[in-house]
């Protein structure tokens, strides 16, 4: 009698790694990360890394790029009023256990200046997708800096409610941070659109 083969599945594997490893870039950093961590942590061969994601920089890219398509459906799409709910909505936390990793991994510098210069690419197209919003055009540095403070501080925020539990703040849910996010960013922002 043959034992039956499983059958793989690329697109869910492939997912197992990316969620393994934004939990283990965001809580422990990229250097102190290994790929047999991440691995282990989604319950698949190392050598998978390799064949979906080419290297360990190649999944911390895919970890940022997921974190900033995140970010672009916060936006994307979005009129400038909307936005406040949307970052709220990030802010609420995806995990299950309210810890927004893919906001937090964007501020772990990793130690590697290649993952480190695409997070800051990405940080910098965010900026400018939520510039344009508020009307910017290229060489508008005042308002692209405007749009740069309110990323700092919706990241701002995401890191002293998954890493001090600073009250109310930490426990405050999305009807609690719809007020203060939204005057923040009509404050930086709205006067400008």
């Amino acid at each position: 009698m043959t034992t039956p083969t499983r059958r793989r599945d690329a697109t869910r594997t492939r997912q197992l790694l990316l969620e393994a490893a934004r939990h283990r870039f965001a809580s422990d950093g990229y250097a102190a990360t290994t790929v047999r961590d991440i691995a282990d942590d989604a319950g698949v061969n190392v050598a998978l890394i390799s064949r979906y994601f080419s290297s360990k920089e190649g999944l911390f890219e895919a970890c940022l790029t997921s974190a900033v398509e995140d970010m672009r459906r916060t936006a994307g799409g979005a009129r400038l009023d909307e936005v406040p709910e949307r970052i709220v909505e990030q802010l609420a936390g995806i995990d299950t256990d309210g810890f927004p990793r893919h906001l937090v991994l964007l501020l772990r510098s990793s130690g590697d200046a290649r993952a480190d210069e695409i997070r800051v690419g990405m940080l910098r197209t965010f900026a400018e997708r939520l510039a344009a919003l508020a009307g910017w055009e290229d060489g508008d540095d005042e308002l692209l800096l405007r749009a740069q403070v309110t990323i700092a501080a919706s990241l701002g925020i995401a890191l002293l409610r998954s890493n001090t539990k600073l009250e109310p703040l930490g426990s405050a849910g999305p009807g609690e941070l719809i007020g203060p996010v939204t005057d923040l960013i009509g404050s930086v922002l709205g006067k400008h659109a």
